[in-house]
Order: C-alpha cells, then sequence, then structure tokens
C-alpha cells in the first residue's frame, strides 16, 4: 500500500498550497495587491503536480481497480473523478480573476472569493479521498490489486510523475515559496533554482559511531546510552516527541554540551574530548534549533562567521553557492539578520553551516516554526543537499517527513533509542505511526 502514503504526502504538500492561499487571500481583503507572479507559479504547480501528475495516478489505478473490486465505491468514485474532470477549467476561471483584477484595476472581493471557494472545494475533495475512500481501499483491494497500484507509483521513469517530473515539481514549489509575501513566504524577487544532481550513493564507509552516550543536566539523565552510527553520503533522520533528548543529542554530538560517558568516532578518530571548534574543523557543521542567527550582524557576515575555520581564498567561492541556493539571502545581504523572516532566518542558519564545508551536516528540527509553505520547501533543501552527496543526520519533529526523506532512521525516546531500520520501514512500523504519524 505505498500508494496510499505517496497520495497522502502529496495532499500535505497540496493542503500548504491551500493554507497560503488563505492567508494570502486574508491579506488581500486588507487591500493588499494581487502579486501576479506569485499566484501565477501556484496555479502552475497545481496545473503540473495536481492536474496532469497526481489525478491521472489515481483515476488510471486506484479508482479504476477499486470499481472493479466494490460497488459501493462507484458514488464516491464518480464525484471524485468529476471533479478531477473539472479542475483544469476552474484552475482556467482563477487565471482570468487574476488577469481581470491586474488588467482593470478592480478590487480584489472577486479574486478572493473565488480563491476561497476554490480551496474550500479542494480540501472537501481531499477529506473525501483521505475519510471515505482509501479505508475503503484497503478493505477492498486485493494483495494483487496493490501491487499494480504501487508498481505504477513507483515508477520513477514514467515521464508523468517520475524522477524527472519530481524534479520539476519541486522547482515549482521553491518558486511559490520564493515569490511569497514574507508573512508565508520567503519573499525573495525570485524563483531562483535547486539544482540537484546524480546521488553519488551511500557509502559503506562509516563516518560517525557513537557508543554508549550519556549526558546530563544536573542529576537528571537525558541521554542514557546512546549507539549510532552514520555511513558516508547517508541521510539519518532520529525522531522522536518533545523531550525525547533529540537535542541534546545534536549538542552533544557537537561539543556544547557535555557528554558524561560514551564515545564519538569521526572518521576512525575518537573525537570525545574535542571542543566544539575542534569538532567544526573535522567537518561537524550544525544548523541549530531556533536558527540561532546573529541578529544585529548582516546577513553576509552572519554566513561569514559560519567560515571562520575555512581558508579565505574559498570564502567568496562559496558565498555564490549558497546565494545561488537561496536567492533571497544575495537580496537581502547587507540587512541585519534580525529583519528576516522565520522561512528566511532558517536558510540562513543552514547557509551558514554549510559555509563552513561539513563532511557532515547536522540539522536541528529545521520546520519548527515555520509557516506551512515553508516546511515542504526546508525538505526541497535536505533533498537537494543529500542529492549531492552530503552526509546529513536530521533531528526533526515531523517523524513522518524526515523518515520519508531518510536512509535509515531512529526513534528516541526519554533518552533511549527504542527502534531502528531504514525510513520505509519505520513509516511503516505500526508502533512509529501511532506514536508519531498520527496513522
Amino acid at each position: 500500500m505505498r500508494a496510499i502514503s505517496i497520495i497522502q504526502e502529496e495532499h500535505r504538500n497540496l493542503w500548504r498550497i491551500i493554507m497560503s492561499i488563505d492567508a494570502v487571500a486574508d491579506e488581500l481583503d486588507e487591500g493588499g495587491k494581487a502579486d501576479v507572479e506569485f499566484f501565477n507559479a501556484v496555479f502552475d504547480y497545481i496545473e503540473s503536480f495536481v492536474d496532469e501528475a497526481h489525478h491521472h495516478k489515481e483515476d488510471g489505478y486506484l479508482f479504476r481497480l477499486m470499481r472493479v473490486r466494490s460497488e459501493r465505491a462507484n458514488s464516491i468514485i464518480e464525484r471524485l473523478e468529476a471533479e478531477h474532470r473539472n479542475a483544469p477549467l476552474n484552475l482556467k476561471f482563477l487565471r482570468q480573476q487574476l488577469a481581470e483584477n491586474a488588467e482593470r484595476g478592480l478590487g480584489n472581493s472577486d479574486f478572493t472569493e473565488a480563491l476561497r471557494n476554490y480551496t474550500k472545494a479542494l480540501r472537501s475533495h481531499i477529506h473525501t479521498e483521505e475519510r471515505d475512500l482509501m479505508p475503503m481501499a484497503k478493505d477492498v483491494l486485493t494483495e494483487a490489486d496493490w501491487q499494480e497500484i504501487d508498481t505504477a507509483f513507483l515508477d520513477n521513469k514514467d515521464p508523468l510523475f517520475g524522477d524527472q517530473a519530481k524534479a520539476e515539481f519541486r522547482e515549482l514549489y521553491h518558486r511559490i515559496a520564493t515569490l511569497a509575501p514574507d508573512s508565508i513566504g520567503l519573499g525573495g524577487q525570485t524563483g531562483g533554482e535547486l539544482k540537484t544532481r546524480t546521488a553519488p550513493g551511500v557509502s559503506t564507509e562509516v563516518l560517525l559511531k557513537v557508543s554508549a552516550m550519556e549526558s546530563c543536566y544536573g542529576k537528571i539523565k537525558a541521554l542514557k546510552g546512546i549507539d549510532l552510527e552514520v555511513r558516508r553520503g547517508e541521510t539519518v533522520a532520529l525522531v522522536g516527541a518533545n523531550g525525547a533528548g533529540k537535542t541534546t543529542f545534536l549538542r552533544t554530538l557537537s561539543g556544547v554540551q557535555p557528554m558524561s560517558a560514551g564515545s564519538i568516532s569521526f572518521e576512525g578518530e575518537d573525537i570525545s574530548r574535542l571542543g566544539p571548534d575542534g569538532r567544526v574543523k573535522r567537518g561537524i557543521c550544525q544548523s541549530p534549533e531556533g536558527r540561532q542567527v546573529f541578529g544585529p550582524l548582516s546577513i553576509e557576515d552572519n554566513l561569514r562567521l559560519g567560515a571562520y575555520t575555512q581558508p579565505k581564498a574559498q570564502v567568496e567561492g562559496d558565498l555564490e553557492k549558497i546565494y545561488a541556493m537561496f536567492p533571497v539571502l544575495k537580496e537581502k545581504r547587507k540587512l541585519p539578520a534580525g529583519t528576516l523572516s522565520g522561512g528566511q532566518q532558517q536558510m540562513l542558519a543552514i547557509g551558514r553551516a554549510l559555509m563552513g564545508r561539513p563532511k557532515m551536516l547536522l540539522l536541528d528540527e529545521p520546520s519548527m516554526g515555520l509557516a506551512p509553505l515553508l516546511v515542504e520547501e526546508v525538505f526541497n533543501v535536505v533533498r537537494s543537499l543529500k542529492s549531492q552527496g552530503m552526509t546529513i543526520l536530521l533531528v526533526e519533529q515531523n517523524a513522518f517527513a524526515a523518515l520519508g526523506i531518510a536512509d535509515r532512521g531512529y526513534v528516541l525516546e526519554t533518552g533511549n533509542v527504542t527502534l531502528t531500520g531504514t525510513g520505509q520501514e519505520l513509516i511503516s512500523n505500526e508502533q512509529v505511526r501511532a506514536a508519531y504519524l498520527g496513522m
């Protein structure tokens, strides 16, 4: 039933878009001007992602086989398929409303009403699929049906929704996040690019090995003997509830938090006694929880601080690489970092860590406190870095998103590792789904 997980993840992405449209509609009602470039980016994404790919997968495989297996599914499917057929016309109407709003200088009321009617219909459609259709699909479809459906949904070479199409969707999403107002997006003036390369693959070489790590806050033992490995080129997720010890683990790994027992080996060297600066010099760089940018300093100075262990000759070139990944930072590079929105500060924190040329990047709760539109954008950045072969240790309370991108994962509970496995194994684990994924 991997197809169900794929559909639900696509629903989550669309839901973020829906919430963002409604937020911008609220701003338009308060007298804001409709940004044609932003809305066209939104409509392009929905047209390419939803109408041309998502609907076709459901119609051609899931809906078709459900009709064969259950007569009671027909009424639900007929309504959903009708909504699929009407979707391009609804989007065309929105584009016309946007054009009239821009050309004639009319008020926003007609346009915002059309936007809200559209998002209301999308919400209803998603709820019908999630609450009515998917439980029925799990009941009536056979193992052979699911094999056919999953094979189609997981076909990475399919021209409509394979790897190349997925990369295009991520680029479209990035453009939305960049063009969106500061209140919900990155607030840039250009769409920028998130270029990816073919992943070099995960090595069998163990880059990081943590053995029996313990750490205490006074008499309270926060970590109780953690064993963990990260291979070169691997993305490893550490998930768990608040208070499980995730951030304490990263702080101890970085050398900021004292380790009371255990050992840390990095590239075969015991670094347990090294201070934080020594670990950064070895290539362990962290983007901390809560971003923690230096507010009074300029964006560019924040980035330069991330490169303090690196040769001066390479800093300018590295700055341009960060600016290419996050164009909004280049546009605002002379401004104080404290003036940035939350999403912009998160990009700055990641960029600052990348300026240290990490051999292993530590990301601590990168999606915390961000608007829904930006949650997926942050994970787009992680995907892009992963595709370039960077070794990443990701601590994230959003377990589904973290495990969905990770090669392997560890579940942490009250200072102990309770489960480990591949990202997909943990997503499929009933205990993890109930405790962390809300399923």
